[in-house]
């Protein structure tokens, strides 16, 4: 036997379901009771380093972004100096970037790490490196015959692997960079 019991008077009222949502750049808006969020990067700056966004606007997209990051990949066959990481600064001032190597060797199967810090002046037409860059080194084996630079090349700065002969290795790279400007 049930044990349900239909009652004439109302009951509970429902929960409040939320229509929008107001994020730092504009306003996700639910779609059929779904709000999709989705966790992204970029480059663009923001002094706290993360942001939310609606994208497009009045989408159910809602962003959480984590912003001031610079990342890349490439492989170098052989002695040859690649950028793995090229970042363009767009605004007057300067930029202090953190920056961590990873460094795969498919021919020999070694592996090494870099961790980067350096500083870059842009004057709105040329990047200027502000000293020398310090770098943390933990390579293995003949990997100690690779190695990571950081250079410029006009409003270019280049976070570069070096590799070294007849190898065949994979770099991945990601940064944070600070700003500030006049």
């Amino acid at each position: 036997m049930s044990q349900i019991y239909k009652s004439l008077t109302s009951g509970p009222v429902p929960p409040a379901v939320p229509t929008s949502f107001v994020t730092d750049d504009g306003t996700a808006i639910p779609a059929a009771n779904v709000l999709d969020v989705l966790g992204v990067d970029s480059r663009e700056n923001n002094v706290n380093g993360i942001l939310t966004r609606a994208n497009p606007n009045l989408s159910n997209n809602l962003e959480i972004v984590i912003t001031n990051r610079i990342q890349g990949t490439v492989t170098t066959v052989g002695l040859v100096t690649t950028p793995i990481i090229t970042f363009i600064p767009t605004i007057i001032g300067t930029y202090a970037i953190e920056c961590r190597v990873a460094a795969y060797n498919t021919t020999s199967l070694l592996g090494s790490a870099y961790s980067i810090f350096f500083g870059v002046r842009f004057d709105g037409v040329n990047s200027n490196l502000c000293g020398v860059a310090d770098i943390i080194v933990n390579e293995e084996g003949a990997m100690s015959s690779a190695k990571t630079t950081v250079t410029v090349s006009g409003a270019s700065v280049l976070i570069n692997g070096v590799g070294y002969a007849a190898q065949t290795i994979n770099w991945s790279a990601v940064g944070l960079y600070t700003f500030v400007g006049a």
